[in-house]
C-alpha cells in the first residue's frame, strides 16, 4: 500500500510539473512582450454607458522595460463633446517584486501626485475599465496554473489561471486567460474584483501581427451583468519607438 501510495504522488508531481511546465511556455510570448517593450500607439477610449451613451478620450500610450521595471505613459485627450477640462497624464510602473505604482497630473499641475492604492480600482474611464487595467500584472504574479483548454470563438484555446502573491498590489483576486497557443496570444481575459466578486471581461478583435510581435486593434472591457462598457481603440503605433527614461520625466508628465 505504501508503495502504491508512493507511485501515485510520483506520478501526480510529474503531472504538476509538466503543468507548470506548460504554463510557463503559454506565458512565455506575453511576458517577452512585456519585458522587450519599446511602444508608442495612439487611438481612442471610448467610454459607452447603459444607455448607448458615448465619450471618446484620445489617447496616446508609450511604454518602455527598463531593468527591473516597466514604465507606461498614458496621455488622456479631451473628449469633443464634453466642456470640462478631462485631460489627464498617468505613469504607470510595474515592477517583478509587485511593488508597482501609479502617479497622476492634471493641467495646471505643477507637480505629479501619487494616486492611492485604494483608488487604483475607480472608474474614471468607462464602465469596468481603471487605471490598473493598463498593467497586465497577471503574466507576473506567483500562482500560474492550467485551467484546461476551452474554446474561445473559432479559436482553440488554452486558460491559465493567476493568482497574485501577498506582495502583489492589486485589487483582482485571480485572472484567467484564453491563450491561443498557436500566436501565443491572449484573445480573451476574465479578472475578479477581490473586493466585490464582479468579474470583468477583456476580448481582444483585430488581431494582426507587426514588427514581429502580436497586437490587437480593440479591446473591449466589460462587467459581467452589467450594461456598458469601454472600448481601447488603437488606431496606429510602432512597438520600435526608440524611448528613453526621459519620455517618463515628471517635468514631461505636467506638459499639457
Amino acid at each position: 500500500m505504501k508503495a502504491l501510495r508512493l507511485a501515485w504522488m510520483a506520478a501526480l508531481a510529474l503531472v504538476l510539473c509538466a503543468q507548470t511546465s506548460n504554463v510557463t511556455a503559454l506565458l512565455a510570448t506575453a511576458r517577452k512582450q512585456v519585458e522587450t517593450a519599446d511602444l508608442r500607439a495612439t487611438g481612442h477610449l471610448v467610454a459607452i454607458d447603459g444607455a448607448g451613451t458615448r465619450v471618446s478620450f484620445p489617447i496616446i500610450v508609450k511604454a518602455r522595460w527598463f531593468p527591473g521595471v516597466l514604465r507606461m505613459r498614458v496621455d488622456l485627450g479631451q473628449p469633443p463633446t464634453v466642456r470640462q477640462d478631462m485631460r489627464e497624464h498617468i505613469l504607470l510602473e510595474m515592477r517583478l517584486n509587485g511593488e508597482n505604482a501609479i502617479r497622476l497630473a492634471d493641467p495646471g499641475d505643477t507637480a505629479v501626485r501619487i494616486l492611492p492604492f485604494e483608488k487604483w480600482s475607480v472608474h474614471p474611464l468607462g464602465p469596468g475599465f481603471n487605471y490598473e487595467d493598463f498593467l497586465e500584472q497577471q503574466y507576473f504574479w506567483p500562482g500560474q496554473t492550467s485551467a484546461g483548454k476551452a474554446k474561445f470563438g473559432a479559436r482553440d484555446c488554452d486558460v491559465v489561471k493567476s493568482t497574485p502573491g501577498p506582495a502583489d498590489r492589486t485589487h483582482y483576486a485571480e485572472a484567467k486567460t484564453w491563450i491561443d497557443p498557436s500566436i501565443g496570444f491572449p484573445v480573451y481575459a476574465e479578472k475578479t474584483s477581490k473586493e466585490s466578486g464582479a468579474v470583468k471581461l477583456f476580448t481582444s478583435f483585430g488581431l494582426r501581427h507587426e514588427q514581429g510581435q502580436w497586437s490587437a486593434h480593440q479591446i473591449e472591457v466589460k462587467i459581467r451583468g452589467q450594461a456598458g462598457s469601454t472600448l481601447l481603440i488603437i488606431d496606429r503605433g510602432s512597438v520600435k519607438a526608440n524611448l528613453t527614461i526621459a519620455d517618463f520625466s515628471p517635468e514631461q508628465l505636467t506638459k499639457f
